[in-house]
């Protein structure tokens, strides 16, 4: 049987303070996506996933698999587009913002937009539509790749992502966002094949 396992993070979980503090780093990584981890290797054994990646786990299943998958999948891209260090969008990165928004502030602050009008708990994504950059808004635990989407990064608004930190002020947990992104994880999503 496929077993799927918690990703290490990359920094530790106070590298991110102010923006993301270890506090809510723990309890989101630590007990939320841990959470959804233990569900889906309980839901999956004997089912036609038992095998499966969890990226046609995504794709393919209904009901409760979907739901925890969907989650781990978001949360994995989520965690790992993160670095203490500030990063800058690559040239090759740019130029694709650029053709798809007109600028970098652009994209930002639609997909900031995207994120702080979302109704309820879900994600905004940026992704790649038929070589297309474009910014979706994606209820719970659904995510770009069950749309045929290429995901690029994403902003979790579910509350449990900055409540600690930031109560009920959504947009100030997404304008603080930018400061923690590693573009460098951005651009290698958007040059994989």
């Amino acid at each position: 049987m496929n077993t799927i396992t918690m990703p290490e993070l990359r920094y530790k979980a106070d590298a991110l303070a102010p923006v993301i503090s270890e506090a809510t780093v723990n309890f989101h990584y630590g007990k939320h996506l841990q959470t959804y981890v233990n569900n889906l290797n309980n839901l999956i054994p004997g089912t036609e996933f038992a095998e499966s990646s969890l990226e046609e786990i995504v794709i393919k299943s209904e009901g409760a698999i979907a739901n925890n998958a969907g989650q781990i999948f978001n949360h994995f891209m989520y965690f790992e587009q993160f670095s203490p260090v500030l990063t800058n969008p690559s040239q090759v990165l740019l130029d694709a913002i650029e053709s798809s928004f007109g600028s970098f502030d652009e994209m930002k602050s639609k997909m900031s937009v995207a994120a702080n009008t979302l109704f309820g708990s879900g994600w905004a994504w940026l992704c790649v539509d038929n070589g297309v950059l474009k910014i979706t808004q994606m209820a719970n635990a659904d995510n770009p790749l069950r749309h045929g989407l290429k995901p690029l990064l994403t902003i979790d608004v579910w509350e449990h992502a900055y409540y600690l930190d930031y109560q009920s002020r959504r947009a100030d947990y997404t304008t603080a966002f930018w400061n923690i992104v590693d573009w460098n994880v951005v651009e290698r999503r958007l040059l994989k094949k």
